[in-house]
């Protein structure tokens, strides 16, 4: 796993499905995330782990693998669900990337440089047009959109490494987003980076979010299912359940209950 040095945030994971999950509050992820977009060597990644994602680990050992490399953030209920059958207790917070990174954004007062890659041209464009009124002291800097030919990926990030951002947004969905971050992206490009899957789409009102009625009962899932139906049915509607007993027949082997208390002090990722 990655981390950039001397940072003095540490907490304990959890593991989830064999996968080390970072068990943060709001406060102390902010407050971590921060910190690292500061240091002047080093690099931190974040992931995300949801309950599509755990379903895609779980048959794609390079894709697990890339995540261990990660601070990887919990993302929905299902991951509590997960939780709680392993540790007998939620996450202390649902870290999701659509709400953490906007939130992130606004946490932090030192103006930072914002260099995004992913989605569609135009949604790139909005994203960064909406977060520049969302945190106006920072420059959202768009890069490339997320359908360029991945031949021309180190062309891609000599321009990212020419702009010198603190922080990198990549949407491109999950297990691609992580996986070229791993291949790609190095600490040359950018302090702490972030996969952050349909955040733009969001950013750009492209996909409107549900009410907070609506995800204060942990439900937006359904209300994607309803929007995107065609798009997204397999995800839930059939990934839900693969998820559920991908749990417990991991519960059933006894295994997944592991804690463990990670630092923040090892060393910076190299490329």
């Amino acid at each position: 796993m990655n981390f950039a040095p001397g940072n003095p945030i540490s907490a304990s994971q959890r593991m989830i499905l064999g996968l080390p999950v970072c068990d943060f509050g709001w406060a102390d992820a902010f407050i971590f995330a921060d910190e690292v977009a500061s240091l002047p060597i080093g690099q931190t990644v974040i992931s995300f782990l949801n309950a599509n994602n755990a379903n895609l680990m779980m048959k794609d050992d390079d894709y697990r693998d890339v995540l261990n490399r990660h601070l990887v953030l919990p993302d929905g209920h299902g991951i509590d669900i997960a939780s709680w059958l392993f540790h007998g207790k939620a996450f202390p917070a649902n870290l999701n990337g659509t709400d953490f990174v906007p939130a992130l954004m606004t946490y932090m007062t030192t103006p930072r440089r914002v260099a995004m890659i992913g989605s569609h041209p135009k949604i790139l464009e909005r994203a960064a047009e909406n977060f520049r009124k969302h945190a106006p002291w920072h420059e959202f800097i768009p890069v490339a959109d997320g359908y360029f030919d991945m031949e021309r990926s180190d062309e891609v990030m000599a321009r990212v490494r020419a702009l010198k951002p603190d922080i990198l947004l990549v949407a491109m969905g999950s297990p691609k987003q992580e996986k070229w971050i791993d291949r790609h992206v190095g600490p040359g490009h950018a302090r702490l980076v972030i996969s952050v899957g349909a955040l733009f789409d969001f950013m750009a009102e492209e996909v409107p979010r549900a009410s907070a009625a609506v995800r204060r009962l942990r439900l937006e899932w359904l209300h994607r299912l309803i929007l995107e139906p065609r798009r997204l049915w397999r995800r839930y509607l059939l990934g839900n359940p693969l998820f559920i007993y991908n749990i417990l027949r991991y519960k059933l082997a006894g295994r997944g209950n592991e804690q463990l208390t990670v630092s923040r002090r090892s060393g910076p990722r190299s490329r």
